[in-house]
């Protein structure tokens, strides 16, 4: 436990460290949305129409998708 003024910081699951249960529920949510989105661009693809290209770079879609698309005839597909 680590103590900063009144709050008391503590150790949740998953090495998880927040001041109070709601904090550490939404650290977690966070956080699984960040490592489903890292590994689902492996199968994702984004079809530009606009510059007639496909962008494939893993970075380059999980940029996109982290920055939202939300240009017309800019499509987020999958590989298969």
């Amino acid at each position: 436990m680590m103590w900063q003024g009144k709050d008391a910081w503590l150790n949740y699951v998953k090495n998880i460290i927040a001041a109070d249960v709601s904090s550490a529920i939404f650290l977690a949510g966070y956080l699984r949305r960040i490592n489903v989105n890292k590994n689902c661009t492996a199968s994702l693809e984004i079809i530009d129409l606009h510059r007639y290209r496909v962008i494939t770079n893993r970075k380059k879609v999980f940029a996109a998708i982290n920055k939202g698309i939300n240009k017309p005839f800019v499509f987020l597909v999958g590989r298969n």
